[in-house]
């Protein structure tokens, strides 16, 4: 095999070779010998068939086999025996388009590859000894539990219909509920979802058009109503965004909500053996709420330090194929009007430029990580794989097991589970270098975007560094 570097530039490589003909042949020999003592053909002994035959029967696709894996072996034996480290799969090109048509010639004539590579750089990472980080946290109050178990107790609550003579002529107050049917009409015509049955609406609550729960205060049962309401612009239908409806409501009945007392006994019905139990276990989930938070700061923290503390070229098929998923996202919410005000002002030249710094940011981060998880032989074990499987398919009530026959039939999906495993570990191995240093802070202020670090891009607010799923090789 002959092979010419024809080009070495900043992570760029490109190789000329050769594969000889004669060796090309040698492989379709042994392949169509290995052929003719395993293939069953009509009139034939199994292991009999004639040469002559298993080659006008097969050459052509042994040929096409030879070929393939010849490339693909010449390939790695070059990065290999170069020490290369790709940061990509090669771009492998025949020279004469005509090759595989000529190779089935005897004896085949000698096929000329080109090979373009680009590399990843060399990384000089960075002692994580000389980082200071600042980890915030949270602790929970008495008052934060007592706000939850509120609103768990407002979620279990009961309805039951008030009397007429209850009533005593009045209509729904606010608090109470007015069961309404309800028919909506946008230009005079039926709107899908616009139709309801026994709806029950608080007077005076959320969850409805602005207005409409207004528009209905005082209603009794039996009453019939027309009102207007005008949807929000940034109504979820296109359509009936910002469009005037009329809605004919009649009304069914009138109920009041009967919140539980919070108790002993209130905490047995939602399996807890008493309130104190209960009140743990809503200390405990806001906890985890706060240190998930608390992660998330840090890990920012970390990443703004990790991208200022190194300088290194970027594979640009890398960062082109980045900003492209990038930028297919911005064009996506700017047809749907989704930008925020800050990036509607700017011109496109100037939102390309942003992102584009982004997605550097992101490969450099991605790579520097990759590079730390390789040299200190971070790896994914099968139980933290499937415990984020089993994760995974816990978003899918009721589906579970279809999700983990999915995992399991479909090896390319597990793959995107590795990368944000790796990523949460290796940035675990950095914090236990760093420096860190704990500060108490109220619980508002876990999720406040801190000033000198927020990125006037939106995106970049909800960053993750794209670790590769196993260390580069």
């Amino acid at each position: 095999m002959q092979v010419i570097e024809t080009l070495s530039e900043g992570l760029r490589r490109a190789f000329t070779i050769v594969l000889p003909g004669a060796d090309i042949e040698t492989r379709r020999s042994e392949r169509l010998a290995e052929l003719g003592r395993t293939i069953n053909l009509p009139g034939f002994r199994p292991g009999k068939v004639p040469p002559v035959i298993v080659r006008r029967r097969f050459g052509s696709a042994v040929t096409a086999e030879v070929l393939e894996s010849s490339m693909t072996e010449a390939v790695d034996d070059v990065i290999r025996e170069r020490g290369l480290r790709p940061a990509m799969q090669p771009k492998i090109d025949l020279t004469d388009k005509e090759a595989v048509a000529k190779a089935d010639a005897s004896p085949a004539p000698d096929i000329e590859l080109k090979v373009e590579v680009e590399l990843l750089p060399e990384i000089t990472v960075p002692d994580f000894a000389t980082l200071e980080l600042s980890r915030l946290k949270a602790e929970v109050s008495d008052e934060a539990v007592d706000k939850a178990l509120s609103n768990l107790a407002l979620r279990n609550r009961s309805f039951e219909d008030i009397t007429e003579e209850e009533l005593g002529g009045r209509g729904a107050e606010p608090g109470e509920f007015a069961v309404v049917d309800y028919v909506g009409r946008a230009d005079g015509e039926e709107f899908p979802g616009g139709k309801g049955a026994e709806v029950p609406v608080e007077i005076g609550g959320e969850g409805f058009i602005p207005g409409f729960s207004e528009q209905i205060a005082g209603i009794r049962p039996g009453e019939q109503r027309t009102i207007q309401v005008t949807f929000p612009a940034d109504y979820g239908s296109e359509k009936l965004a910002g469009k005037t409806a009329e809605f004919d409501i009649t009304c069914k009945a009138i109920r009041r909500a009967i919140t539980p007392v919070i108790d002993d006994t209130f905490a047995e019905k939602l399996s807890f053996e008493d309130l104190s139990e209960l009140k743990g276990f809503i200390r405990s989930q806001i906890q985890r709420e706060y240190d998930a938070l608390s992660r998330q700061r840090l890990k920012r923290d970390l990443l703004d330090k990790l991208s200022a503390m190194v300088s290194f070229e970027l594979p640009p098929t890398l960062v082109d194929g980045e900003f492209n998923q990038i930028w297919a996202r911005i064009e996506a919410d700017r047809k749907a009007d989704r930008l925020d005000a800050e990036d509607k002002a700017k011109d496109e030249e100037t939102l390309r430029r942003e992102y584009r710094a982004i997605a550097e940011r992101r490969v450099r981060l991605g790579l520097l990580l990759a590079e730390v998880a390789r040299l200190n032989e971070i790896a994914i074990t099968q139980d933290e794989l499937g415990r984020a499987m089993r994760a995974e398919a816990g978003r899918y009530p009721g589906q579970e097991q279809q999700v983990l026959e999915f995992f399991r039939k479909t090896p390319q999906a597990i793959d995107t589970l590795r990368g944000p495993i790796l990523e949460d570990k290796t940035v675990d191995f950095i914090v236990g270098k760093a420096k860190v240093a704990d500060r108490v802070v109220a619980p508002e202020e876990l999720s406040r975007e801190p000033e000198e670090t927020a990125p006037a891009p939106a995106a970049l607010a909800a960053e993750a560094a794209p670790v590769p799923a196993e260390p580069a090789p």
